[in-house]
């Protein structure tokens, strides 16, 4: 049956039509916001799937070119794999989600989002995340929802809920937070260095409307809701925990998980589950179980040794942070190294600079976005965790880390105009024992610094944990946790930023929320965290930007030229700026708005290069003064190129101070010269001189009419030379044409 549900979601209409397609999927939520239109399905197997012992969820964000009318580049003409926003948007729907379906659930279930038609308006990715949370819980998928999400900007201090596209580009906030009917349950932000009292205020102005949109979703689903169907439980059985417990008492299970090295704690684990396998090795039902029995039998020990003892698994005080460690400088040739070590993890970051011609250009939905400057690119390869795998490009999980740290970062980086250089960051993980993307923030600050990027002010990262009881007032919150904590706890909550405010912050959760106490308390610790780290172990290996940028690195100078000069520089089919190029070696980038960036690793040629532009671009008048190639000698005198296409005449009586009775005792083909410009006549014509005399003349002498007897006594030769010169000129240009259309 075909339903339709509208709310006013700030502003604009929010529309959700059930039954109107994709009637054969669990559920389905046809996804109106404004003219944005996003088809959101979620999609369970019949049968859980077999040797598994996790959930398996997939979210995927389909964007379809069609809905912004554009045709995919390339041979094929279609749309191929998910772009990084795709990636991104998946992960921030997951990340809600994932937490609210039952922990012994191992059908395989999808979440499909397709953007069919996008206003700049209303964001596609907000629609997804509602439509998938609508989606499911109106499917008989068991979902113990629903959950929302609200977008968050700032602009001159006022909050914006679900800014538009314009909006977004001007705002100091870049906010999504998702929550239950009780508690917050995701943040994800971007942020211009925003105090925590205002983030914090921001976080929970969004819950006030999420807890509007639930209200809204439980009326759809009172209405269209299946009734949720049952599952085969992959609960271990209590039996089988009885037994382990005979043979590993949870005193040797606390003494195999509490202590600092992560191999050695890996080897202790490694051995009671072969002990295990050798007990049960008769017993077809519980041998199969062994493995994920031990993993809940070890988070069942961390969790109460932390919640109930206040004991970390390395020894750690609940708000301390594990040895740290910076340097700079490990890598001799590249423009900038920064290594950032905290504990058992180890980020090494390069910095590398380009011009701006190689930033990356983007084909996606957003229209204002075509080009990104500034990209940070995260590798986790198997050595960092001791294991061994064939490298296949980066995941989800890489594409996510990397872009969190691109974000913490952007807000620092100088403007085009100030640093005119395309800007890439790259963190290999060294080692990697639970925070590695907090890591690659402050790697990547060392290095943008050592590579001499002007940032404003160094970002640093870390990350708390959670552990949680029976209550909400049951809880600890951890300072820096390492992988274990990670995995056994109940949330990561990373925080980037500066020693003025926040920039970036992503957190997961395995529970259904925080309250507003463990939020607050997560940002505050976060920020001592923050601070130390900056104040006390990456200032003193370098505290501010190097003046000088490496001698490897491209340099690059920028001069503003008129727009409509740009034609001039370029010239017919690309001559002239191919002509610069090759002569000189550099790289040449125009904007439409008349920006000349040329680059180059020799400054003698950037130089002379702008040399040239200048040249091309300036006015000729009576008394500049230009250095410039001897191209032509006559009789009469000899053609010097003050620029490409721009020639002016050295006369023979102006070549020396001295009579000269032959060109060529002074000058040949190819001589670079000093000359001045006497006269550019009414034929545009340009006369120079190189007699020293004339190089410090006054202008006015310099361009006085001469003697009528000169004149008279000089007039026939120069008429005959001119129309000479004339004919001659007139024969090069048709053979430069003949030689342009051959």
């Amino acid at each position: 049956m075909f339903k339709s549900f509208s709310m006013d979601l700030a502003g604009r209409t929010l529309t959700v039509e059930v039954g109107r397609v994709a009637k054969q999927a669990n559920g389905a939520a046809f996804m109106h916001y404004g003219d944005t239109v996003v088809l959101s399905t979620a999609t369970a197997s019949d049968k859980p799937r077999d040797g598994i012992d996790f959930f398996p969820l997939s979210v995927e964000f389909e964007e379809k070119l069609y809905a912004v009318g554009k045709i995919p580049g390339g041979f094929t003409k279609r749309e191929g794999k998910a772009s990084e926003n795709a990636v991104l948007t998946a992960r921030v729907i997951d990340r809600p989600m994932r937490p609210l379906f039952p922990k012994d659930y191992r059908n395989d279930v999808t979440l499909d989002n397709i953007v069919m038609s996008v206003d700049p308006e209303c964001s596609p990715e907000l629609t997804a995340m509602l439509g998938s949370a609508i989606a499911t819980s109106i499917s008989d998928i068991p979902f113990d929802g629903p959950c929302a999400t609200t977008q968050v900007g700032l602009i001159d201090g006022e909050f914006i809920i679900n800014p538009t596209a314009a909006q977004k580009k001007v705002s100091d906030l870049a906010l999504t937070v998702a929550s239950t009917r009780e508690k917050v349950i995701m943040i994800e932000a971007g942020a211009n260095e925003v105090p925590e009292d205002t983030m914090i205020e921001a976080i929970f102005k969004a819950d006030e409307v999420n807890k509007e949109i639930i209200a809204f979703i439980d009326k759809i689903v009172a209405e269209c809701g299946k009734e949720k169907h049952s599952y085969e439980s992959c609960a271990i059985p209590e039996e089988l925990f009885a037994a382990i417990r005979e043979i590993v008492p949870p005193e040797e299970m606390e003494e195999a998980v509490f202590t600092d090295d992560k191999q050695t704690r890996e080897e202790n684990i490694r051995q009671i589950t072969e002990r295990l396998e050798e007990a049960f090795a008769e017993n077809e039902e519980w041998l199969p179980l062994v493995g994920d029995a031990v993993y809940q039998y070890q988070k069942k020990t961390v969790r109460k040794m932390i919640l109930k003892d206040h004991k970390r698994p390395d020894g750690r005080k609940i708000d301390e942070i594990r040895p740290l460690a910076a340097e700079v400088d490990l890598l001799p040739r590249v423009h900038g190294s920064g290594m950032f070590t905290r504990g058992q993890t180890q980020i090494l970051n390069a910095c590398t600079l380009a011009p701006l011609s190689e930033a990356q250009r983007l084909d996606g939905l957003d229209e204002n976005e075509t080009t990104k400057r500034y990209m940070h690119h995260y590798n986790f390869p198997s050595f960092s965790v001791g294991e061994t795998k064939p490298s296949r490009g980066p995941g989800r999980r890489e594409i996510g880390h990397g872009a969190l740290a691109e974000r913490a970062l952007l807000p620092v980086l100088p403007s085009e105009e100030e640093f005119p250089y395309a800007i890439r960051t790259v963190s290999e993980t060294m080692e990697s024992n639970g925070s590695t993307s907090q890591a690659s923030i402050c790697a990547s600050s060392l290095s943008l610094m050592a590579a001499g990027v002007p940032i404003r002010s160094m970002v640093a990262g870390i990350s708390c944990g959670l552990v949680t009881g029976e209550t909400d007032d049951d809880y600890l919150v951890l300072t820096d946790i390492q992988g274990l904590e990670d995995f056994f706890g109940d949330m990561d909550f990373k925080v980037g930023g500066t020693h003025k405010g926040i920039t970036a912050i992503q957190m997961d959760i395995k529970i259904h929320g925080l309250t507003r106490q463990i939020i607050e308390e997560a940002i505050r610790r976060c920020r001592e965290a923050r601070l130390y780290i900056m104040d006390n172990v990456m200032a003193p290996v370098i505290s501010e930007p190097r003046k000088q940028l490496s001698q490897y690195a491209p340099k690059i100078s920028q001069i503003m030229i008129d727009p409509q000069k740009i034609g001039d520089v370029v010239g017919k089919q690309g001559k002239v700026i191919n002509g610069i190029i090759a002569e000189t070696g550099v790289k040449i980038d125009i904007t439409d708005d008349g920006a000349v960036n040329v680059c180059g690793t020799d400054q003698e040629m950037i130089d002379k290069a702008i040399s040239i532009i200048k040249n091309i671009v300036t006015e000729v008048e009576a008394g500049m003064i230009f250095t410039g190639k001897v191209v032509r000698i006559m009789e009469f005198g000899a053609f010097v190129e003050l620029a490409p296409n721009k020639d002016g005449m050295v006369h023979i009586s102006k070549l020396s101070d001295k009579r000269v009775a032959k060109v060529e005792d002074v000058v040949n083909i190819g001589d670079v010269v000093t000359v001045r410009v006497t006269e550019v006549d009414r034929m545009g014509r340009i006369n120079l001189t190189m007699r020293p005399e004339d190089m410090t003349a006054d202008l006015e002498k310099l361009t006085r009419p001469e003697k009528r007897e000169e004149r008279r006594d000089r007039g026939d030769r120069r008429g005959g030379d001119r129309e000479r010169r004339g004919d001659r000129e007139r024969r090069d240009d048709r053979r430069e044409k003949r030689e342009e259309n051959e």
